[in-house]
């Protein structure tokens, strides 16, 4: 028999606030981090959701600004609860689309850079920052990477291998991310819009999440992670599958999983980006596993698109709407698309919710789904 997952801690850390606290003060006041910037990373200016040049973080030259975002969030997450973290029971999973990829545009090119510059690196880095004993997992996936460390530290605590994961994802702008995006013409020229009719492209963010899972029966009482699945459609480098019958597929198995059906969802976190495919094709995935009447919510708006971030933090505000029975609007949205696809909240809604579902898509075709419940 499988064991209950439960969520025991959390913590985000963004230009919105350091703790998941303030971060949702914030939200149902209906602040957002995104911005104009003019900066030399890029030639013309954009709309992102940065941290300040002088914001304090975590200041130790010893680590980058990437490795001191990820530091800083699972201690925060850490300061809730009390687990013995050098325990071999409990696993440090990490979460990123680029990490220290900044590096290759200040430094000289050479083999101790290809090791600094490794997911792995860093890891190892928070890890023994901490004391974790065992070695840190690696979930980098493009943008379901949140998504996707959260379904596997819920899968190893299940296999009964570990009774604790910290989870933890964090990424950071560079000039190498924002002129892939602009290379893609995917970056909006104003705040983005999701799942708006007129949509035209994302802004990027920054920010960290870490969320703490156990398998210990004295959280009981916690919101737990009942199911999620990750599927690949396969269809191209970086455009989704047109059709969303992928997606559709990782919500269903999430369903199964966690031993539920359509009915029993109350509202989605989308992944959301504002761009005219990635917001088509989801709606598509949401009409076809049954849920066009469930209200959904995009945090884009807010947070900017935070990559490998992205999922634990927006399944971090969705747990918080959870527990106060309180759905966030989607800023930036005003008239759907496809109204009769998907029901987007434009406005804050308040409802008794007992379990919502995180969805999450990126390049290469990658998709997820995790189900969190009272």
């Amino acid at each position: 028999m499988e064991q209950d997952v439960f969520v025991i801690a959390d913590n985000i850390i963004s230009p919105l606030g350091k703790t998941t606290a303030d971060n949702f003060a914030q939200l149902k006041n209906g602040v957002s981090g995104v911005k104009e910037h003019h900066l030399a990373m890029s030639p013309v200016p954009f709309f992102a959701s940065q941290f300040n040049a002088d914001e304090d973080l975590f200041q130790n030259s010893k680590y980058t600004k990437f490795e001191q975002l990820l530091i800083a969030s699972i201690n925060g997450a850490l300061k809730e609860i009390e687990i013995d973290i050098k325990d071999e029971k409990t696993i440090l999973i990490i979460s990123s689309t680029k990490g220290n990829i900044s590096l290759l545009e200040d430094e000289v090119f050479s083999p101790e850079l290809t090791k600094r510059i490794s997911l792995s690196a860093s890891a190892k880095m928070a890890g023994d920052y901490f004391g974790f004993k065992c070695t840190p997992v690696v979930a980098s996936n493009a943008c379901i990477s949140g998504v996707l460390g959260i379904v596997t530290g819920m899968r190893l605590l299940r296999s009964g291998q570990y009774e604790n994961a910290v989870i933890a994802g964090a990424d950071v702008i560079s000039k190498f991310i924002l002129s892939g995006f602009q290379s893609f013409q995917a970056l909006s020229p104003t705040p983005c819009k999701p799942f708006d009719k007129s949509h035209d492209g994302l802004n990027l963010g920054e920010g960290a999440g870490t969320i703490i899972l156990s398998t210990s029966k004295k959280y009981a009482q916690n919101i737990k992670v009942k199911g999620g699945s990750i599927s690949n459609d396969a269809n191209h480098i970086s455009g989704p599958s047109r059709t969303g019958l992928e997606l559709a597929g990782a919500i269903a198995n999430s369903l199964k999983d966690a031993d539920l059906a359509s009915t029993d969802i109350d509202f989605i976190s989308a992944h959301g980006t504002a761009t005219v495919y990635n917001d088509e094709m989801e709606a598509n995935a949401v009409s076809i596993a049954g849920l066009s009447a469930v209200p959904l919510n995009s945090l884009k708006g807010y947070y900017g698109h935070t990559l490998g971030a992205a999922g634990l933090i927006e399944s971090i505000v969705s747990i918080q709407s959870l527990k106060q029975n309180y759905i966030l609007p989607t800023i930036g949205f005003r008239e759907a698309e496809d109204k009769d696809k998907i029901n987007v909240s434009s406005v804050p809604v308040q409802m008794q919710a007992d379990n919502f579902l995180k969805t999450a898509s990126g390049f290469g075709g990658c998709n997820a789904a995790v189900i969190f419940g009272k």
